[in-house]
């Protein structure tokens, strides 16, 4: 670290902004530690044009807006925001330490909500949310009596082309000139379901005047017409700092997890796309809020333990309350605004 960095100390850091470690740390903070978020920025939710199947927001919301109102949220009840990209991390003296590009960070308990990056196909291709989608349970219902097409070759491809069915009667499998590396079970599927499977390249895509995708062109000279579609070549995992302080990796290269977040390595916590699972905003939402209960269990002063008390002696009135000075005056402030 150079001498113009500044190092900082918490109970909690989350390594990630988006709606998993947001959430994390909205518990973590509102149960009464002292959090930060760590955030590089971007992040696949930042990119959704509209935010879909999330209970109480509406769909012409976007996830940058989405994302804009909970750092807000955080914001207001206490919880540090540092943009930053965390590149490397550390145990010693029984805490956790983060390096990042502007400072450095020390925590008790680290969440990594560092999520995955969709594998894109090549050029050419529609725009990402115009015609370009990865997540088939939240955005098939859009596609519902559409003309929909699917890029793989790859076992996924073929599944999810399939699940297609249930929403339209026009589902075309483009492996783009690859070989298929399906089963012969998942082929005798594809025979006998009404599915088009096109193994011509695609050279060019056709955008209708408000961006959404209108037709794609093939290298065979044919013209088909689409509303959209979903890609389906993998993820690459966000796993270097799970790996770099030990935590179990899974084939997938998902890092292993508990029902509560917990990784394999003590104080350790995982989150979001970076862990295996549904891959949507929901989903995230409830795996935060899970690793933030299970965090504050973790931390939280009271009620002592036997040990601590036959140690320490009864609680005392002026012991309490646990919470942080600074987040007490935070909270009372809320409560009092606008009285």
């Amino acid at each position: 670290m150079s001498d113009d960095e500044e190092h900082h100390e918490y109970e909690v850091v989350v390594v990630g902004g988006g709606p998993a470690g947001m959430t994390a740390a909205l518990y973590s903070t509102r149960l009464g530690h002292d959090t930060a978020v760590v955030n590089r920025g971007g992040g696949r939710a930042a990119m959704m044009q509209e935010v879909h199947n999330l209970l109480g927001v509406t769909e012409e919301t976007s996830g940058g807006e989405f994302l804009k109102i909970g750092q807000e949220q955080l914001e207001g009840y206490g919880c540090d925001i540092h943009r930053d990209m965390v590149t490397t991390c550390s145990r010693a003296d029984d805490r956790i330490h983060l390096s990042g590009n502007g400072g450095s960070y020390a925590a008790d308990r680290v969440v990594l909500a560092t999520g995955f990056n969709d594998v894109r196909p090549d050029p050419p291709l529609p725009r990402t949310g115009r015609g370009l989608h990865y997540c088939l349970h939240c955005d098939a219902y859009m596609f519902v009596d559409e003309s929909v097409y699917v890029m793989g070759h790859a076992e996924s491809a073929a599944h999810v082309a399939a699940l297609m069915l249930n929403f339209t009667d026009e589902v075309d499998l483009l492996t783009r000139g690859a070989d298929p590396e399906w089963s012969a079970e998942t082929d005798r599927m594809l025979d006998t379901h009404p599915i088009d499977v096109i193994h011509a390249d695609v050279t060019g895509v056709r955008n209708g005047e408000d961006g959404w995708l209108k037709a794609l062109e093939f290298e065979d000279g044919t013209v088909r017409e689409y509303k959209g579609g979903f890609a389906m070549y993998g993820a690459e995992y966000n796993n270097g700092l799970a790996r770099e302080l030990g935590c179990d990796i899974n084939e997938d290269g998902s890092v292993d997890v508990d029902d509560h977040g917990r990784t394999s390595v003590d104080d350790v916590y995982a989150v979001g796309d970076c862990t295996p699972g549904h891959n949507q905003v929901p989903v995230a939402l409830g795996q935060g809020a899970k690793a933030g209960i299970d965090v504050h269990f973790q931390l939280r002063d009271f009620p002592r333990d036997p040990d601590a008390i036959e140690e320490q002696g009864p609680v005392r009135s002026e012991a309490v309350p646990g919470i942080p000075d600074a987040l007490l005056e935070q909270a009372v402030d809320f409560h009092t605004y606008g009285e």
